[in-house]
């Protein structure tokens, strides 16, 4: 059963907020029309913190009773191995345990020759033997042990990629020589930002440990922490979007909550980053309207479609449209239920 967002999104229900510099609009409030509601499916916020707008989707869990450990969680208590193959684009992946491990595009693994962020969704089933994965590299110019960082396996993967330009160059573009380009675009935007170079000594072209950085992470706490709380209490949370310097930038929904909180830490820091980076001083921008939010959603969901097996299992399926990319992970274990969609902004 494939998932439509159309169908998810028909109309809104927006609970006002006002804690931390969270400022909420609702519809009709300026006497705009009232929106048909739908009982499933509903958005809340903005929450807004400085040049950063969230907006919550909830939504019905499409895989009761399923749950999954995330690939930070598998790593840290040593259920997955990732394997340097020496090939730059391609990694490989192990799931030593009895659970099903999550994992998602946009995480970075660190270490190895060379820091990688992973390019698709993948589920992993229990004792999976290794899977290959998709990876481009976040480093450019390493390929040698940093330090004493193990050489042949990736050993952490504390932080998603912080920028839309990089995943577009790696989900969309498919280019390495991009993916390079715009991690050392972001790197130079955040230095400005951070007043001072969030270059690592240890690896300068390294987008990990350019989110490490002192600074950075400095910067986006102030967001984190005004933000973190917006999930607390409501056991329907499927998702956000969310929008920097009053533009939309991406979605991220899930078929389950639990998965979705699960991953609302690292999601919410790696949105803050990258506010930390487009920050423009001195000026102020309004959280796009609702109706421009469900615009983005809706268009999530058209466009031909194109699949890829990522796995046995797992299936992505990519729309591009004129303004926006898409991506649905798809589990065939689950009745093709799409347990991931995210979707881009191109412009």
């Amino acid at each position: 059963m494939r998932t439509n967002l159309t169908n998810w999104m028909t109309g809104f229900v927006l609970i006002a907020a006002a804690a931390c510099g969270v400022f909420a609009v609702g519809w009709g409030s300026h006497g705009g029309p009232v929106p048909p509601q739908n009982d499933e499916y509903r958005l809340e916020g903005p929450f807004t913190q400085g040049n950063l707008s969230v907006f919550l989707v909830h939504g019905k869990d499409k895989i009761k009773g399923q749950t999954f450990i995330t690939l930070q969680e598998a790593l840290v208590q040593k259920k997955v191995v990732v394997r340097e193959t020496r090939e730059v684009n391609e990694l490989s992946i192990e799931n030593l345990s009895s659970e099903e491990v999550y994992v998602q595009s946009g995480d970075i693994v660190k270490g190895g020759q060379q820091d990688r962020m992973l390019v698709v969704d993948l589920i992993l089933p229990p004792h999976s033997g290794e899977i290959p994965i998709a990876a481009f590299c976040v480093e450019n110019g390493r390929w040698s042990r940093r330090g004493s960082e193990e050489v042949t396996t990736f050993t952490s993967s504390s932080n998603v990629v912080a920028s839309r330009e990089v995943k577009l160059a790696a989900k969309e573009k498919g280019s390495q020589g991009e993916v390079w380009r715009e991690v050392a675009a972001a790197q130079d935007k955040l230095s400005a930002n951070v007043g001072g170079s969030v270059r690592a000594p240890d690896s300068p072209t390294s987008f990990q440990l350019a989110l490490e950085n002192k600074g950075v992470r400095t910067n986006a706490d102030t967001y984190v922490k005004a933000l973190s709380g917006i999930v607390e209490g409501k056991n329907d949370v499927i998702g956000y979007v969310f929008a920097i310097n009053g533009k939309i930038n991406s979605a991220d929904i899930y078929a389950s909550s639990t998965l979705f909180k699960k991953l609302w830490p690292r999601l919410l820091q790696g949105s803050a980053i990258e506010a930390v980076a487009e920050l423009r001083r001195d000026e102020k921008f309004d959280a796009p309207k609702p109706v421009e939010v469900q615009g983005f959603l809706d268009d999530g969901s058209k466009g031909p479609e194109q699949e890829k097996d990522v796995s046995s299992r797992v299936q992505m399926v990519t729309r591009d449209s004129k303004d926006n990319v898409s991506f649905d992970t798809r589990d065939r274990a689950k009745s093709d239920v799409v347990v991931h969609r995210n979707i881009i902004k191109k412009n």
